[in-house]
């Protein structure tokens, strides 16, 4: 279903090119007026920006389904109660498949084109090939990552009398906190080593720093396990959550 929406596909790619050029005109200005007082290169940062944009259906928590959450006000999530698949695996595996028919759909212009720009606005090679094959794994794990913490927000919806008000906070949260506004390594360090501790930063933050080199060695194996560590409590308390819903859940009407 997700592949069908190419117009939608277009007017994203362009806005992120636009979005992404921004950006990089912003950090531009500030690598000019001290261009020490950064931890990463411009080149890095820039190669950070385009990942950014080029995967931004996959990690941005403002990436949900309206109709699941229409599905529970509503009362047609009896029409899910009826099929032989527990709730929680059927939603995860359906915003799993609509994020990456988005990413799939958008990420390759984005990356194409960044390729061919001239340094260091570009999008720089990943500085070895291990580090690729880091990247690749660190960024399905961070995906998953990202849609498991979502499960949490779509399961609150059977608490509360609108969602508007926990989707609001925590798009907020999760777009601030993962490195999509600021890039983690730009804090200082002592918020820094907080933010790498929190589940936000096991979204898109450990992927790209490994392509650019930033997150290396026992760094970055601490980063993977921290990965891991927060998928399997991220899905854990969604699952609990599910099953205290299944419980209470009160469909009236015919």
């Amino acid at each position: 279903m997700g592949l069908q929406y190419r117009t939608a596909a277009f007017a994203g790619i362009a806005t992120q090119f636009i979005w992404g050029f921004m950006e990089i005109l912003m950090f531009k200005s500030f690598y000019e007026a001290e261009p020490s007082a950064f931890p990463m290169t411009l080149q890095a940062t820039c190669s950070y920006v385009w990942m950014q944009q080029a995967f931004l259906t996959l990690f941005m928590a403002w990436v949900l389904e309206n109709e699941i959450f229409d599905s529970i006000v509503n009362g047609n999530i009896s029409y899910e109660l009826c099929r032989p698949v527990n709730v929680y695996d059927m939603w995860f595996a359906r915003s799993t498949a609509n994020r990456f028919s988005k990413v799939v759909l958008r990420c390759f212009p984005v990356l194409l084109f960044s390729v061919f720009l001239p340094a260091p606005y570009g999008m720089m090679a990943p500085v070895s090939g291990s580090a690729f094959v880091w990247f690749l794994i660190t960024l399905i794990l961070g995906a998953f990552v990202t849609i498991a913490f979502c499960m949490l927000i779509y399961m609150t919806c059977f608490f509360t009398v609108s969602a508007v008000g926990v989707r609001m906070v925590a798009v907020s949260v999760v777009e601030f906190f993962q490195g999509g506004v600021i890039p983690i390594p730009f804090f200082p360090e002592n918020i820094q080593k907080i933010m790498e501790l929190l589940p936000f930063a096991a979204m898109q933050n450990v992927a790209f720093r490994i392509y650019n080199g930033d997150l290396a060695g026992a760094e970055m194996k601490r980063a993977v396990v921290l990965q891991v560590f927060w998928l399997v409590v991220l899905v854990t308390v969604g699952k609990a959550m599910n099953r205290i819903a299944m419980k209470k859940i009160v469909v009236q009407g015919g």
